[in-house]
């Protein structure tokens, strides 16, 4: 089992990183000594952020295949290898199945499962090549346990599959012994500006299904706990010293997991019960 408990001097890349978790995270690994680079589609944010944190700015379009790889070239040229990567880019707009284009599949798709599989792609192999110890955290969410939740249907797809994604990685890298561990990263409630997705979705791609709500303003959901972005990087830091596979914020939601794992059981136990030999009456 691989696990890290002392960043200092490692060489961390962080997507996302402008804002929001992706920063809180960038912030933190700065603050044990870490040389982190952060990658954000929006070139104004990523370099402000860079500026007040102490970390080194590269403006990356993480659905786009080409820019993670100059990402990951830029990264090792400047550092020479990598440690630590944290694929944390993503979107959350909002729409129903039924009223969404294939545009708007395509958009979501791209940016929040596509951006990790390019991340995964171009940066294992750095993190191996070196055969110190390693570590990629994928950014997923509550949503990808749980998926029912309104309004976000295309998004927990995408959180669910980087969950599977991630589980498959770690079970091979723990198979070949290697030196990189996989975990994924299951943020509940975090105050950050995701609420405001759309406004980094192409300008080409018009017709669209999605709005952007402030789930902040819900009231349901501003009655939760709510974190700040630098508490979740300490979060995930203590969940690498641990060697985890999956990182939690908010183990208080454990609950409505559970819920579905019993309906899923209960399901099971209905087809184990169908699935019995029926007694045949004798004379």
């Amino acid at each position: 089992m691989t696990a890290i408990a002392d960043v200092g001097g490692l060489v961390a890349v962080v997507t996302g990183g402008a804002s929001g978790i992706g920063k809180g995270i960038a912030q933190r690994l700065v603050e044990r000594g870490a040389r982190v680079v952060i990658a954000d589609i929006e070139a104004g944010p990523l370099g402000a952020t860079a500026a007040e944190i102490g970390a080194v700015a590269v403006r990356t379009d993480v659905s786009d295949a080409a820019s993670v790889q100059a990402l990951a070239d830029e990264v090792v040229d400047r550092f020479g290898k990598v440690h630590l990567l944290f694929n944390n880019a993503g979107v959350a707009p909002e729409s129903r199945i039924a009223d969404m284009t294939l545009g708007d599949w395509k958009w979501i798709l791209d940016v929040n499962l596509h951006g990790v599989i390019h991340g995964v792609h171009a940066f294992l192999p750095l993190l191996k090549q070196h055969g110190e110890p390693a570590y990629l955290v994928n950014t997923s969410s509550m949503g990808g346990f749980v998926a029912d939740m309104p309004g976000l249907a295309a998004y927990a797809t995408t959180k669910f599959a980087i969950m599977g994604l991630t589980e498959a990685l770690a079970g091979e890298l723990q198979r070949e012994h290697s030196n990189v561990g996989a975990a994924v990263l299951a943020p509940g409630t975090v105050r950050s500006n995701i609420a405001r997705s759309l406004r980094t979705r192409p300008a080409e791609a018009k017709n669209t299904s999605f709005v952007q709500n402030d789930i902040s303003q819900n009231e349901e959901l501003a009655a939760l706990r709510w974190l700040d972005p630098a508490e979740v990087g300490d979060i995930v830091l203590a969940g690498l010293a641990r060697g985890e596979t999956h990182i939690v914020t908010h183990p208080e939601w454990y609950p409505m997991v559970a819920e579905r794992a019993a309906g899923v059981e209960a399901a099971f136990s209905r087809a184990a019960a169908a699935s019995e030999p029926t007694e045949t009456a004798t004379v």
